[in-house]
């Protein structure tokens, strides 16, 4: 089946928090009975000159997500970087290749952006999207760190 790409529209949060909220660790931290928040979010995200939020489509449904960034920095020579956060693909839809697909469409949309590095972060308990983004090429060369704030 064929699958569109396309940045996300406000008619999509929807679909995008129910796959975010559709695993064990989503589970527990998203809420999609109380949509305001993601909707607040979203239209941030969209007014933003550096970040992209798309969905896979395919037959008319959203199969997919992520988020993409782009962060300008001086180190590495003033290279940017590009930041892939929150890869979903629908529970119906896994095993497919759309992950791919997404991260791949997000790979070569840094570099038109003109972006030395992507980078992103999987939880450590992500055993099988570890698998997943060292097969994509990608490297698990640093230790990431957090800070919650509230």
């Amino acid at each position: 089946m064929p699958l569109t790409i396309r940045r996300a529209t406000a008619e999509d949060v929807p679909a995008i928090v129910a796959m975010l909220a559709d695993d064990e660790l989503g589970a527990l931290r998203e809420s999609p009975a109380d949509l305001a928040p993601y909707e607040r979010a979203f239209a941030a995200i969209d007014a933003s000159g550096h970040e992209v939020l798309v969905v896979a489509e395919q037959d008319g449904a959203v199969v997919g997500t992520l988020q993409l960034t782009v962060l300008h920095g001086l180190s590495r020579r003033g290279a940017s970087r590009a930041q892939i956060e929150a890869v979903r693909v629908a529970s119906t839809s896994r095993g497919e290749g759309l992950g791919e697909r997404l991260v791949r469409w997000a790979v070569e949309e840094a570099a038109a952006r003109g972006c030395a590095i992507v980078q992103l972060t999987s939880d450590k308990g992500r055993a099988d999207a570890h698998r997943f983004y060292r097969r994509l090429g990608f490297a698990q060369s640093h230790e990431g760190f957090k800070l919650a704030l509230s």
